[in-house]
């Protein structure tokens, strides 16, 4: 069977550089930090009291006040960014056969505001089971793609991928996979997430997984540096129209690039901790590059998972060098976590548009905030350190890893018929 050729063709993007995903890229480019105290709920008694929020988000600019209230955080980002992705795309929906276009979503963990709020209005009242009735709708992970659908008539494949930060980019390999398949001529996904709320923080901080430098939030997130002490939990979403080439071709699509190849692996080893020899990072990688048909030095730039956290990001590095070889040293590697934070189940789309606008601007984005070398990782890398570089960037990797040890890695590559 003759595979299809995927493209992009949409992007849209909600997340704490930028509203759009023009306001995102000119932050990222910029290496502007979205981390700053939070303003959510009173962080007094929490270790950590700041986080890369959202920032100027109105919902209602976006979607109507009753319908609105039936939807979490995380769905409402989903729904803004699916709709800017779908306007990008130039696609008319009047004249293209929505039986044949689906809505693949990603979510680490759904509708967690709209849980720890009924759960927190449930233990406060007399025992009396009084609960939303929207409570359940609301919070499941699925409901977001969803009501894309309902809202603009998708009738393909419609489900939602979760596994944990590897959430969204489970997503956009699954939809890549049904387009090349076949089963669907073109896919709205992507991933959204809404976790900076009191047990976000909290349970976070209990595993001690996050970042404590409270008295300089814009330089908490340091991925590759000797202080980095944790990630910096961050919100929002991003949303990728996929179509099948020939589709995208008849009715006049502006190609972003084309979607080479993707892999998946797990680490089989720990429910948060990475593999300290990176196998599963490094079996990931490999699976795209085969996937794709690539040798190891046809890659430019590598967006890692890079949380900065101690473990995570050294033996994501140690991965790299054994699958690229010569080529670590060539090409450029950064993680934008630096800038976003962690967007959990919303960093795979996230990033993946990062690495789109790589190839169509010609930049790569930074690690911002390295301060100090850290000894294990080889100084002889370009980890495009404190500011963005111009660059060709041809073909771009993009890694995420979710806690049970999921792995995914998608590489695309400039469009040239």
């Amino acid at each position: 069977m003759e595979l299809k050729r995927v493209v992009v063709t949409g992007i849209g993007a909600l997340t704490p550089l930028g509203n759009t995903k023009d306001e995102y890229w000119d932050s990222l480019a910029k290496g502007v930090s979205g981390a700053a105290p939070i303003t959510r709920f009173d962080t007094e008694k929490f270790r950590t009291k700041f986080a890369c929020e959202v920032k100027g988000f109105e919902p209602t600019d976006f979607l109507d006040r009753k319908e609105a209230r039936k939807m979490d955080p995380n769905t409402q980002y989903g729904m803004v960014t699916g709709e800017e992705a779908i306007k990008d795309s130039g696609m008319d929906l009047d004249s293209v056969d929505k039986s044949r276009i689906g809505v693949i979503w990603g979510s680490g963990i759904g509708g967690f505001s709209t849980f720890q709020d009924e759960m927190i209005n449930f233990a406060k009242g007399d025992g009396t089971p009084r609960f939303n009735p929207f409570f359940v709708p609301k919070m499941i992970a699925d409901i977001t793609p969803g009501l894309l659908s309902i809202k603009y008539g998708f009738m393909g494949p419609n489900f939602a991928t979760v596994s944990a930060c590897a959430s969204s980019n489970n997503a956009i390999t699954d939809a890549y996979a049904y387009i090349q398949l076949g089963k669907a001529n073109a896919i709205l996904t992507g991933g959204s997430e809404a976790g900076v709320i009191e047990s976000g923080i909290g349970g976070f901080n209990a595993m001690k997984a996050l970042s404590e430098r409270n008295d300089s939030p814009e330089t908490a997130s340091r991925p590759y540096d000797k202080d980095r002490d944790g990630f910096v939990l961050g919100e929002g979403a991003g949303a990728i129209m996929l179509e099948e080439l020939e589709h995208a071709k008849a009715r006049g699509a502006k190609i972003y690039a084309e979607v080479l190849g993707s892999g998946m692996s797990a680490d089989a080893y720990h429910i948060t901790q990475p593999h300290p020899e990176g196998t599963g990072i490094e079996l990931v990688m490999r699976n795209a590059l085969e996937d794709a048909g690539l040798t190891a030095d046809k890659i430019d730039y590598l967006n890692t998972h890079g949380t900065s956290t101690p473990l995570g990001d050294a033996g994501e590095i140690k991965a790299a060098q054994r699958v690229f070889g010569g080529n670590a040293e060539k090409m450029n590697i950064s993680s934008t976590k630096s800038m976003t934070g962690h967007l959990l189940g919303a960093a795979g789309a996230v990033e993946f548009i990062a690495c789109l606008m790589a190839l169509e601007k010609g930049i790569v984005p930074p690690t911002i905030n390295h301060f100090t070398d850290d000894p294990e990782i080889d100084p002889n890398l370009n980890l495009t350190f404190n500011e963005a570089q111009e660059r060709e960037v041809n073909i771009a990797m993009s890694n995420t890893f979710g806690f049970g040890g999921h792995n995914t890695s998608i590489i695309i590559g400039k469009y040239t018929g």
